[in-house]
């Protein structure tokens, strides 16, 4: 699933651990996520989406979907 986590978090100017930390995950999920490596639980999409404050769909997009 494609995700636009790394803009985001540059236009904020966090770092992979500060966004780990926000998250209650490690740096290596975050890592794994931007890279499209690790598709997130629902829980942790929902809770990346409170944390950059946009709907999920913003953030995620299924390149699946028709």
């Amino acid at each position: 699933m494609k995700n636009a986590i790394k803009e985001l978090r540059a236009e904020r100017r966090w770092s992979q651990a500060a966004l780990a930390d926000k998250l209650d995950v490690s740096r290596q999920t975050v890592i794994s996520i931007e890279n499209g490596k690790y598709d997130p639980s629902l829980p942790l999409a929902f809770r990346i989406a409170r944390v950059f404050g946009l709907p999920i769909e913003t953030i995620f997009d299924d390149e699946n979907a028709g």
